[in-house]
């Protein structure tokens, strides 16, 4: 039940959209998974959450963290059919305030906030103090952000759209399967191989090439055959997908700098956590030629936290109230 103080927010993706309301202390409580799908848009589904709480008094404010650009009133959202009006929700729901952020905007608040219990350490050595920080993570599509120190020492979160840079291969092996998907698609961006639909695409190339029928066809089936060794496509498609992360992740540490670390999220690879710690992806996070050094000292951790956007929220409410 809201309290007289709690804020709304909501994590909304192109799959799912997760609401819960934050209290002076700035813990989200109540939370509730609901399918964008059945849904015309968000203040349906909040009236729907809203009306589960059993009433008590209505939210004031929210923040919402939305897979998509933040570009003035108006959100498209890049794998959803949801379109809305910020100012239009903020009306339907009596709202004041409405505060709307990219969702790995919202990622990047949280990682200063989160608790050794929710995050797993895989390689590298301390954080730098006062330095970049990295983020990005694989779900419905593939966020990217960091958090930037100021000379006051205040943090910027950055709002980027880095899951669409053009995808890498480092071995002739990927260079083989991006060539492939280069004929499916106009641009193969990390997006396209580091994402769930990313999962089922590396899968379809790697049964091309390998010259067997592509059978599986949603990343939950290819991860299992893959992690249980019962297929060897979607064996190779999980390690390809493991190894293409560290690339990227490695990327993303370099064009930041971020000697503050480098966080791991998303809805997949908290799913598979043992796997991803074992995989390739550290080796290839460090693969860099002369800067091997240079990253092998920054530290890399996945988020195993089930809700940090809620936890970037949070923070991000407690400083709008302190201003």
């Amino acid at each position: 039940m809201s309290g007289p103080e709690s804020v709304l927010v909501a994590d909304i993706g192109g799959t799912h959209a997760r609401f819960a309301l934050v209290g002076a202390d700035g813990e989200a409580v109540n939370p509730l998974v609901l399918r964008c799908a059945d849904y015309e848009g968000p203040a349906p589904a909040i009236k729907a959450y809203l009306a589960d709480q059993g009433g008590g008094a209505a939210p004031r404010h929210g923040a919402f963290a939305v897979a998509s650009v933040i570009d003035g009133d108006r959100i498209e959202l890049t794998n959803s059919p949801w379109r809305f009006s910020i100012d239009a929700t903020r009306q339907a729901l009596g709202l004041e305030r409405l505060e709307v952020v990219n969702d790995f905007t919202a990622v990047a608040l949280s990682v200063r906030h989160l608790k050794s219990a929710d995050l797993i350490a895989i390689g590298g050595g301390a954080p730098e103090p006062g330095l970049p920080i990295a983020v990005l993570g694989p779900g419905t599509g593939l966020g990217v952000s960091a958090l930037i120190p100021s000379a006051d020492g205040e943090w910027t979160a950055l709002a980027t759209e880095g899951g669409h840079v053009t995808m890498a291969a480092a071995t002739e092996r990927e260079a083989r399967i991006l060539d492939r998907l280069r004929s499916q698609f106009d641009h193969v961006s990390a997006e396209r191989v580091l994402s769930g639909q990313g999962l089922v695409n590396l899968y379809q190339a790697v049964a091309a090439l390998s010259g067997h029928q592509a059978v599986f066809s949603t990343p939950d089936v290819i991860t299992k055959r893959g992690l249980d060794g019962s297929c060897p496509v979607s064996r190779e498609a999980v390690e390809t997908f493991f190894a293409m992360m560290g690339t990227a992740a490695g990327n993303l540490a370099l064009s930041l700098g971020a000697k503050g670390g480098v966080y791991i999220a998303g809805g997949i690879l908290p799913r598979m956590a043992d796997a991803f710690r074992l995989s390739s992806f550290r080796t290839r996070f460090e693969a860099h030629g002369r800067f091997q050094p240079y990253l092998a000292a920054i530290p890399t951790w996945l988020i195993t936290h089930p809700l940090p956007a809620f936890v970037g929220l949070a923070a991000l409410v407690a400083a709008d109230s302190d201003k």
